[in-house]
C-alpha cells in the first residue's frame, strides 16, 4: 500500500463526534503498553502522527486518522492498565461498545498483542468481544525484534492457541524498531479491501 497522505482528523467519545463521511474504517485495539501508537506511526511512515504516551492508560478517546483520503485507521483506547479506576474502565467500555455496535462502516478490528508473552486474560476477553461483533481475522504481534527468529513460530503458536483463533485467521509480527512486518500487514488489509469490494486505490509502495 502506498501511503500518500495520513492525517489526524478527530478524537471522539460519542457517535456525534465521529467523522460523518462514512469512509471504511479499520480499528486497532490492544493493552495500554502494547505499542499501538508506535505501530500506527510505523506502518504510516510517520514519527509522531499517533501520539506515544509515556503514561499507560492515558488515551481515553477514539482517534481517527484518514489515509489517502479514502479510509480511516482508528486508534481505540487501551485496556488492562491496573491503576485506572473502575468508573473510568466502565466509561471506556461503554465508549468502545457504542463504537463497535453502531459503526456500520467499520470493516475490521485488529487486536495487538506483545509477541514476547502469552496473551493476557484481558487480551482473550477483548478478542472474544471482537469475534462477537464479527471481526478479528487479523492479529498483530508487536515487538517482534525482542525475540529471535528461531523463537518466532513457538510464540505465534502460543498466541494462536491462547486466543483460540480460527485456522484461516492471520497473525502478523511487527517491529516498530526494525520497521519489519509493514508490507505483510498492508497486504492483509488490502486483501480485506478487495474481498469486501471497497473502493480503495491499492498502489504498491516503492521498494
Amino acid at each position: 500500500m502506498k501511503i500518500k497522505t495520513s492525517d489526524f482528523v478527530t478524537s471522539a467519545v460519542v457517535p456525534s463526534q465521529y467523522p460523518e463521511d462514512m469512509l471504511p474504517e479499520i480499528a486497532f485495539v490492544g493493552r495500554s503498553n502494547v505499542g499501538k501508537s508506535s505501530t500506527l506511526n510505523t506502518i504510516l511512515g510517520r514519527k509522531k502522527l499517533a501520539k506515544v504516551s509515556g503514561t499507560p492508560g492515558k488515551t481515553r478517546t477514539i482517534n481517527f486518522f484518514i489515509i489517502n483520503k479514502e479510509f480511516y485507521l482508528v486508534d481505540l483506547p487501551g485496556y488492562g492498565y491496573a491503576k485506572v479506576s473502575k468508573s473510568e474502565k466502565a466509561s471506556w467500555g461503554k465508549t468502545m461498545e457504542t463504537y463497535l455496535n453502531k459503526r456500520p462502516n467499520l470493516q475490521e478490528i485488529l487486536l495487538l498483542v506483545d509477541i514476547r508473552h502469552e496473551p493476557t486474560n484481558d487480551d482473550k476477553m477483548m478478542y472474544d468481544w471482537i469475534r462477537h461483533f464479527g471481526f478479528g481475522s487479523i492479529v498483530i504481534a508487536t515487538k517482534s525484534d525482542k525475540i529471535t527468529r528461531g523463537q518466532m513460530q513457538k510464540h505465534l503458536k502460543v498466541i494462536r492457541e491462547k486466543l483460540q483463533m480460527a485456522k484461516g485467521d492471520k497473525i502478523v509480527p511487527i517491529s516498530s524498531l526494525k520497521k519489519e512486518g509493514i508490507e505483510a500487514l498492508w497486504s492483509s488489509i488490502e486483501e480485506l479491501f478487495i474481498d469486501r469490494q471497497l473502493p480503495i486505490t491499492i498502489e504498491e509502495a516503492p521498494k
